[in-house]
């Protein structure tokens, strides 16, 4: 009984994982429907799938060290109902706005539940072996969830109403409180573990401010002053939330870290990898909606087929992580990753009249399985890379690091991509004359005005619209590959000739500095926990 009492708890903690990562693409194929539900602008578009990973990103540098201190059971079960009661609040949201703050309070219970869903393994599973099955389960479960996201996305579309997309939730998070409540092991925590909540903050003024900049650049007419503005805000955040961790006894983050060469690299290619797929998943959803026409079910399985690539990659490297060079798995994984987005480009045929929508959108595939070929490579060895970089006793900030790289890496590659199709979108669209200037707006807009239109009318103001927008999804998928291509030469660069990645040093016990949950202050709090495939 015992025994199965374990695998419950895996069970248990699974389900929240799955939650957490389902969200993070789930809305990939829904967001033309609740943007033309909700009339979201362009710029509340972004902010509606921003809020998740920016909130998130913000708060999992500190939630760890929260979890140690109320115990890692309380913390899950916390997070659980902010995750419920927001995922409640969004499916009925009656306007962007609301949906921008569920978002952002789903993505506070997901920083709070995160952490404690490895924790919660580690003090769960006392033997080795079957402590490396459960946390193999649980990468394995994540991943799953991010793939599945555009899919579960698309199926709920197409049988409910858009917020079915968020309500899907609910009955998941009552069954994983009750079992929790039941199953999990309890604690107090420990009191003298420090936390640091203002650093949170700064990070998130930080975050907000360079999202918000970013978003107000890519405007047809920028104001100057917002913009000058939020520039402010982010430089402030950052730095004085660098200052304070210098100063600090416990840390955050340690600078210092950084100097390490195989863990930067880890960094950079964790950032561009995530960088790449949220950017060019969520522009390939609406493009496969909004131009071709299909279904958000049959756009969330083409869009998914990256994970052909990026499954068996990560699965793969895991075995040959310590063995090839890091700046072969790091540096050839972006190279190759700029290849398949460069091949998924080449092969994107135009958007005209005579074209089968559905045939013409499979030639994608090939592309994008090789896109996640190689960038699921890159995330396995830049995990890898980062927890082989830091020093036994900062494995847990480690973690830490490598977990808020991914975060950041999603959150830019909305905002940046994003934004550049919205510009180029605006810059290019030349409208026929008499057209409302709504159409010029966004490619949902032009659609709507074009649903009150007579054909005569509007055939032409599609035409150019759809034109536009291929204008901007081809600037964007260009943009991405130079981006993975430059970072795949800065990676090698790094690296130099270094062999192998180092494998996580040992305590003086011998066993991994991290492998409990409680060894440290840093290594127990500060463990985030998402695997890298789950990006």
């Amino acid at each position: 009984m015992l025994q199965a009492r374990r695998w419950w708890v895996l069970a248990t903690v699974s389900a929240g994982l799955l939650l957490i990562s389902l969200d993070m693409t789930i809305l990939y194929t829904a967001l033309p429907t609740l943007t033309a539900e909700l009339h979201a602008d362009p710029s509340s578009k972004l902010w509606i799938i921003n809020a998740y990973p920016l909130v998130m990103a913000g708060l999992l540098l500190g939630a760890g060290t929260l979890g140690d201190r109320v115990g890692h059971k309380r913390m899950f079960l916390a997070g659980l109902v902010v995750f419920g009661a927001a995922s409640t609040v969004a499916a009925f949201a009656p306007s962007a706005a609301v949906l921008i703050g569920a978002r952002a309070f789903l993505a506070v219970g997901a920083a709070a539940m995160m952490p404690a869903t490895l924790a919660l393994i580690r003090l769960t599973f006392d033997d080795e072996r079957e402590r490396g099955v459960a946390i193999g389960i649980w990468g394995t479960i994540a991943v799953a969830g991010a793939a599945l996201g555009p899919v579960v996305g698309g199926v709920l579309l197409d049988r409910f109403w858009w917020g079915s997309v968020f309500l899907v939730n609910v009955p998941v998070v009552l069954a994983a409180l009750a079992a929790t409540a039941v199953l999990a092991p309890g604690g107090s925590g420990s009191r003298d573990r420090p936390w640091d909540p203002v650093a949170s903050a700064q990070v998130m003024a930080g975050l907000v401010g360079l999202v918000y900049a970013i978003k107000e650049a890519a405007r047809p007419a920028p104001d100057p002053l917002p913009l000058a503005g939020a520039l402010l805000v982010s430089a402030a955040g950052f730095t004085v939330f660098v200052r304070r961790q210098r100063r600090r006894t416990y840390p955050l983050i340690d600078f210092a870290l950084f100097r390490n060469r195989q863990l930067l690299a880890g960094v950079l290619g964790a950032g561009l990898s995530m960088f790449a797929t949220a950017g060019t998943e969520l522009i390939l959803a609406q493009r496969l909606q909004l131009v071709l026409g299909l279904s958000p079910l049959h756009a969330g399985l083409l869009v998914a087929t990256s994970a052909l690539g990026a499954l068996p990659a990560g699965v793969v490297v895991g075995a040959l992580v310590y063995r090839v060079p890091a700046r072969h798995l790091v540096g050839g994984g972006l190279l190759l990753g700029a290849l398949g987005v460069a091949l998924a480009l080449l092969l994107t045929p135009g958007a005209g009249p005579l074209l089968d929508g559905g045939r013409a959108a499979g030639w994608v595939v090939p592309g994008m399985v090789l896109a996640g070929l190689g960038l699921g490579t890159v995330m396995t060895a830049a995990s890898a890379a980062i927890i082989g970089g830091a020093p036994p006793h900062r494995a847990g900030m480690a973690s830490s690091v490598e977990e808020v790289s991914y975060e950041l890496g999603s959150l830019t590659g909305v905002a940046v991509l994003g934004s550049t199709l919205t510009a180029v979108y605006t810059a290019t669209a030349d409208l026929p004359a008499g057209a409302p200037g709504a159409a010029a707006d966004s490619l949902d807009e032009a659609r709507a005005v074009a649903a009150g239109l007579p054909p005569d009318e509007s055939g032409p103001l599609l035409e150019t619209a759809f034109a536009a927008f291929d204008n901007g999804y081809a600037l964007t998928l260009a943009v991405t590959a130079a981006v993975l291509a430059a970072g795949g030469v800065a990676a090698r660069a790094l690296l130099g000739h270094r062999t192998a990645t180092a494998a996580p040093e040992k305590d003086a016990s011998g066993a991994d500095a991290d492998a409990d949950a409680g060894t440290d202050a840093e290594a127990a709090g500060a463990v985030t926990g998402t695997p890298p495939s789950d990006r």
